[in-house]
């Protein structure tokens, strides 16, 4: 069966290399275009694209695939496999391949369609998440899946929940490529009563408000970790919290105050309870421990978040 993979960031590296040691015939791999990245705004390729390039693949880096249909259709694949690929698929698209095109999904389908399922089902509070292989169609991940994977997610922070999920994403490819090549694959519809979505999550979306629960503030802190990163205001500057903690507190002290501040981490308060703040990133600084910030007197009891 010849297969063309779609992917552009790390996330899907795991999967491409996956495939091609389970001996899978990837006859190309279609990625983003190379984009400028760091200070010196230097053209980078894709993590996919890096990879393909060290595994002898053909590949296209299309800045619209809508407009290349032809050119897909002339690869000749069966089945298209794509992982955090980035852009939408046509019908012309989608037709290029008699055996379909499928995806891998970083959710429970039909929970959490959309651009952020990782991050969103660590601010759900959900218990458990994982990968969906759903055969793709025009509608956002709505498709009929082929098989899920899950895992538990506990205390991870959003970074280290998409590592676990892109190696469970791996596992995913190879087995739906062998039910595939089997020809008796059994598809489940979805439920479209349960389905739920997720937006795309910017800058903004990580601005800590400390009336809400010392719970929600520790999910926010753990979605945004490490991009685009929970903050707060510390006076006029940003301060940026990669780890927190909830912890008991009966102060009376207005929300928003810091309790205390020392070796143990800061504490805040909060509309219940309180947070204890165990890593952060002070503005224009390197990520530090709370407890060295508050020894270098950066912060004391006393002191307002905001």
């Amino acid at each position: 069966m010849k297969i063309i993979f779609a992917g552009s960031p790390e996330f899907a590296v795991p999967a491409l290399n996956a495939l091609v040691s389970h001996g899978a015939n990837i006859a190309a791999v279609i990625t983003q275009p190379d984009k400028p990245v760091g200070r010196k705004k230097i053209l980078t390729p894709t993590p996919v694209k890096s990879r393909a390039r060290e595994l002898d693949i053909p590949v296209y880096d299309f800045a619209k695939i809508r407009d290349h249909a032809a050119e897909v259709k002339a690869i000749g694949a069966d089945i298209m496999i794509t992982c955090a690929y980035g852009q939408i698929l046509t019908q012309d698209i989608l037709n290029c391949f008699k055996k379909g095109v499928w995806n891998l999904h970083a959710s429970l389908l039909p929970e959490l369609r959309g651009a952020s399922p990782i991050q969103s089902a660590i601010l759900e509070g959900k218990t458990h998440t994982g990968v969906t292989v759903m055969k793709t169609e025009l509608s956002l991940d709505t498709g009929d899946m082929l098989l899920v994977k899950r895992t538990e997610i506990g205390n991870r922070t959003y970074g280290e929940l998409e590592e676990t999920l892109s190696h469970l994403a791996a596992e995913a490819a190879v087995e739906a490529l062998d039910y595939l090549q089997s020809g008796k694959t059994q598809l489940l519809m979805q439920d479209e009563a349960k389905a739920t979505y997720c937006k795309k999550i910017n800058k903004a979306d990580g601005k800590i408000s400390f009336e809400n629960s010392a719970e929600n503030i520790c999910r926010l802190v753990r979605a945004m970790n490490p991009q685009p990163v929970a903050y707060c205001m510390q006076g006029e500057n940003p301060l940026n919290i990669l780890r927190a903690q909830i912890c008991a507190d009966e102060s009376q002290a207005e929300v928003g105050t810091v309790i205390s501040a020392d070796k143990h981490g800061v504490k805040v308060k909060c509309r219940n309870g309180a947070v204890n703040i165990l890593e952060l990133i002070p503005s224009g600084g390197k990520k530090m421990s709370a407890a060295d910030y508050s020894n270098g007197r950066k912060i004391k009891a006393g002191d307002k978040l905001d």
